[in-house]
């Protein structure tokens, strides 16, 4: 008896990537090299040394160090094997989902470089040369909802001193982000100056500092919700009408940068931590004020938090030209503490980092980046599958050798099936060689972008084509 078996249909499951990622075509990646390479020469011809860290750290490196909403963005990796046993059931039971969520970790995807890199330090200290000028470019993640230009998965750059408090490095910062932008023929973006002292000595100014955590995490959502929602929030954390009443003043300057800062200096004058504030501000401005920048503008913006409790100093960010609706496109700061929690005392450092994805998206929209860039393959040799393709092959070889890209068609096709491929690989020249050619002594050179074909002799092969590099 022969029994008729039913297909077995299986439900196909169709390919995707999470939300906040993305894949990378050949088109796009060749951008995205041109720009790491742009910002490469910019960190070492300032005398930055690129170092790596692990794509995870233990959990306690990165935790605690951003902040409450900081640390809500931070991908935990869940314990496998044994670990598991580990995990606080009485925490889930009382509903302790923090303390549950943490004792089925102790591994996290790293929230950014800079806490990575104190670990670093703190670890290696005895093999660093103080000051240490470091850059780093890795990627990092944040459990963040995904939108425009903010990605869950996103590649990010950084340069950094430490080991040194003099504000010449803050000096720098700012140099730094003019030459990468002058490279990049990105004109118009706006660099944002302020100072964690100042923000402490408002605070004080307001009554609220016991609360200055608060205070800068509210205030540095000014831009998102306006004055009435960061006034929502202060007073939602205990700050009171009079403390609120007290900030507003400040929270509406709209003048030049030395206007605001002589509001600053003035409505502070008492209070002796904002005064070193703008003192190290002044110090900073005066000194740029010697150079000519080539591409960006600054400007004080005394609601300029930037919520990461680490900083200390200076604080800064660089925003986009004007029409361009885009965030922030790099940022950074003073910290004097950061590697502290690491064992590693009196280590201070300043840093900043570019938002490279941004900026990759603001040259796309921008048209600056060069048409040619993907166009890297310069010459195909076509295959007729004889005795010419081994020739070829050989010829192929030695101008690869010569730093020549080109490629070799890996079967004999049709012409036209060879040629398509050419043009939509836009590959610029072709060779032209089979049996007919071969007995004649010739080859020919087919430009693809005008038609044309010219006949050279074979013995010259190489040094005809050694001209189109």
């Amino acid at each position: 008896m022969i029994f008729a078996l039913e297909p077995i249909y299986m439900s196909i499951v169709k390919p995707s990537i999470p939300k906040g990622t993305r894949d990378f075509s050949p088109v796009i990646l060749s951008k995205r090299n041109y720009l790491k390479a742009k910002l490469i020469d910019a960190f070492e011809n300032f005398g930055f040394q690129p170092i790596e860290t692990p794509s995870f750290e233990r959990s306690e490196t990165l935790l605690g160090k951003y902040g409450e909403e900081g640390d809500r963005l931070i991908f935990k990796i869940l314990n496998s094997g044994e670990k598991v046993k580990n995990a606080d059931l009485e925490a889930l039971k009382n509903g302790e989902l923090v303390k549950f969520s943490d004792s089925l970790s102790q591994k996290a995807l790293r929230y950014d470089l800079t806490v990575p890199f104190a670990r670093y330090v703190a670890q290696n200290q005895n093999d660093i040369v103080f000051p240490f000028r470091r850059y780093q470019m890795q990627t990092v993640w944040r459990a963040d909802r995904p939108q425009h230009a903010r990605f869950q998965e996103f590649l990010q750059c950084d340069a950094d001193v430490v080991g040194e408090r003099s504000l010449w490095q803050e000096v720098e910062g700012v140099l730094l982000y003019d030459w990468v932008f002058s490279q990049l023929g990105l004109k118009g973006v706006k660099i944002h100056l302020n100072h964690r002292k100042i923000l402490a000595g408002i605070a004080q100014f307001i009554g609220g500092e016991s609360q200055l955590i608060n205070f800068t995490v509210a205030l540095d959502k000014l831009s998102k919700i306006g004055e009435k929602g960061v006034i929502n929030e202060l007073q939602s954390k205990g700050f009171s009408s009079d403390a609120t009443e007290r900030l507003r003043p400040f929270l509406s300057l709209k003048d030049d940068f030395q206007t605001q800062l002589s509001f600053v200096t003035q409505a502070l004058h008492d209070i002796e931590i904002a005064q070193e504030g703008i003192k190290e501000l002044k110090f900073i401005c005066d000194q740029l004020d010697h150079h000519s920048l080539k591409t960006i503008s600054l400007t004080f913006d005394v609601a300029l938090a930037r919520g990461l409790n680490y900083y200390t100093g200076l604080i800064l960010e660089a925003l986009p030209p004007l029409g361009v609706k885009m965030g922030s496109i790099g940022g950074g700061g003073r910290y004097d503490n950061l590697t502290d929690l690491f064992g590693l005392k009196n280590i201070s450092g300043f840093g900043i980092s570019f938002g490279f994805d941004r900026i990759f998206l603001i040259l796309e929209e921008l048209n600056l980046f060069p048409n040619t860039l993907d166009h890297k393959t310069r010459l195909l040799f076509l295959n007729f599958g004889d005795d010419s393709a081994g020739f070829c092959f050989d010829k192929l070889t030695k101008l690869r050798d010569l730093q020549f890209p080109c490629e070799f068609y890996p079967k004999p096709a049709k012409l036209k099936k060879q040629l398509n491929y050419a043009n939509q690989r836009s590959i610029p020249y072709v060779v032209i060689l089979g049996s007919d050619e071969m007995q004649k002594g010739n080859f020919v050179l087919k430009n693809m972008m005008t038609g044309a074909q010219v006949k050279h002799p074979i013995a010259q092969m190489i040094e005809v084509l050694q001209k189109l590099i």
